[in-house]
């Protein structure tokens, strides 16, 4: 059943002209452990049109987020679910809501509930609405209808239910122009590192790229409308600017899911933003990392997106054998991939990378081919190793074709497969259960994690304080370091493998990986603490000359 009605308000300009009652306010609630930049879009057009917005965490206790409610009495609360991970927690905290007396219209956004609204109204009964896809626009007419008791079910962009049926109404299109939409609200405060300000920002929404595994780029295709669109650049300088000048922030955080750098377009966006960032004065006052592919990668860009203040650059290098990459629909090779890094390293660019060392096609020989793949681009010790299992998402082909050939398992919260060959899912098993309790890669304070921390912050230094003393010598003594760790990982990895292939001896106890492992991390420590205790009065100095923003504490 779907109500085939359209929807009054197509653009912001057209949204001036609907009715409403903006005397009661609107609460949204999401992970905020980082600045949400969806929760701030939507906070900042329901603002530009009259509402008081109530921004929480979602990770607040229940019983703040109950008590806030109840002395507000908003119009409606939406929440943000990005990760389906998450759903049991949300619909626990919507239930207790509910049995607690808050009666105002319930709504819910994000990935999982745009992609699967038939499981997440199954799942989360008490909701009244999922708004899907891109959600400023829908949000406002949905409260719009709302505050002034106007039917609010013909609304484009929203499923919900009606009897024993899901309605789907009409698609709402993504924003055309996104310079249309004001700056986001930020309300969290702002990331320290070494008494800078740090702050994620956007330049682009969408992804052309077609991962089998990825459900950003299946959330952009899913609505009418351009898949990518992206910001003027000189909107992209002056927000940033805008951010400096007011609130002292200078090191940005690009979310793009691909910035604007591959292909003769986006190369043109990417050399005019480099002229706004000159034009705003902001190379040597401000930094920023992106997220890119390799193939995006090559010297004369990158070399003038570096002298402008770029730092730091992640890449999706996802797998290091070619038949990995096809299962995962890279579009892409191993020999890109290498000489993507190879670029960044030759012109003394941090950068991170993803990698799924674990995919469905993966094979003991392919564990091999990808163990190579790492020595030859961090055997060096450029930056610390990660790897993780490939999770199949709703919405993405990859879980379709797992389900297609009887291969999902797990439920919502945790979908999972089993590998064709028995014994790499034994291996895995075996491997996950020494890298979970060490939390060598995965865990914030495991040490590939910490090593990477390190490294962005010797990446801020060296732009940001290029004169401390031993700066040089302490970048050698951490590649030094991350190199040991790197190399051990990889052989731990190696070995264990061995055991299920060659029946080889285990040698690799819990103990004796944790014991190994908590000798670098010491080493490191000794070495990272040492280098910021002997530079702690330049380093304090810069601290008192940077405006803090308010309210901003420092992290450690």
């Amino acid at each position: 059943m779907s109500d085939s009605r359209q929807s009054k308000i197509a653009d912001l300009r057209s949204a001036s002209a609907q009715e409403r009652d903006t005397t009661r306010p609107i609460m949204l609630i999401g992970f905020q452990e980082q600045e949400n930049l969806g929760l701030g879009y939507l906070a900042a057009t329901l603002k530009h049109y009259g509402y008081r917005v109530l921004l929480f965490d979602f990770q607040s206790e229940p019983e703040a987020i109950l008590e806030a409610a109840r002395s507000a009495t908003p119009l409606l609360i939406g929440f943000s679910l990005i990760f389906q991970f998450y759903v049991r927690r949300f619909a626990a905290l919507i239930r207790y809501l509910r049995q607690h007396g808050v009666h105002c219209h319930f709504t819910i956004g994000g990935h999982f509930p745009s992609l699967s609204y038939r499981e997440t109204l199954d799942l989360i009964p008490e909701l009244d609405s999922v708004v899907r896809f891109e959600g400023e626009l829908t949000l406002l007419e949905l409260a719009d209808r709302i505050s002034v008791s106007s039917d609010w079910h013909p609304v484009a962009g929203i499923a919900y239910r009606h009897g024993t049926e899901t309605v789907e109404n009409p698609m709402r299109a993504l924003v055309t122009d996104l310079d249309e939409l004001p700056y986001p609200d930020r309300i969290h405060q702002p990331r320290a590192m070494l008494g800078r300000w740090a702050t994620p920002i956007l330049a682009s929404r969408g992804c052309i790229r077609t991962c089998s595994f990825c459900s950003i780029h299946m959330f952009y295709r899913s609505a009418p409308g351009k898949v990518v669109r992206t910001r003027k650049p000189a909107r992209v300088a002056e927000e940033m600017r805008i951010l400096l000048e007011e609130r002292g922030i200078s090191i940005f955080l690009f979310q793009d899911d691909d910035f604007p750098v591959f292909g003769p377009v986006w190369r043109r966006w990417a050399n005019e933003f480099v002229d706004e960032l000159h034009r705003n004065r902001l190379p040597g006052r401000a930094i920023w990392k992106i997220n890119c592919r390799s193939d995006a990668v090559e010297p004369e860009l990158f070399g003038k997106m570096r002298d402008a203040g770029l730092y730091l650059v992640y890449m999706g290098l996802e797998s290091g054998n070619e038949e990995g990459l096809r299962t995962l629909h890279k579009q892409i090779t191993v020999q890109q991939n290498i000489h993507g890094v190879e670029v960044l390293k030759s012109l003394g660019l941090q950068f991170e990378f993803g990698f799924m060392l674990f995919e469905p096609s993966t094979t003991f020989g392919s564990i091999r081919e990808n163990l190579a793949f790492l020595r030859t681009i961090v055997g060096d010790g450029a930056t610390a190793a990660t790897f993780c299992r490939m999770v199949p998402y709703d919405g993405t082909p990859i879980k379709d074709e797992l389900v297609r050939t009887g291969r999902l398992l797990g439920d919502v919260c945790n979908p999972d497969y089993d590998f064709l060959d028995p014994a790499v899912t034994r291996f895995y098993n075996a491997l996950a259960a020494v890298m979970d309790k060490t939390g060598w890669v995965h865990a914030v304070g495991g040490l590939s994690m910490q090593l990477n921390f390190a490294w962005s912050e010797f990446a801020v230094m060296a732009r940001l304080f290029p004169h401390l003393r031993g700066l040089g010598a302490y970048g050698s003594r951490l590649r030094k370091i991350t190199a040991a760790s790197n190399a051990l990982l990889f052989r731990i990895v190696e070995d264990t493998s061995r055991v299920f292939t060659d029946g080889a001896r285990n040698d690799w106890s819990l103990e004796a990986v944790s014991r190994r492992c908590e000798g670098l991390q010491e080493e490191f420590l000794t070495q990272r603490n040492a280098f910021v205790y002997a530079n702690q009065s330049g380093l304090l100095e810069v601290r008192g000359q940077s405006a803090a923003p308010e309210g901003a504490h420092a992290q450690a």
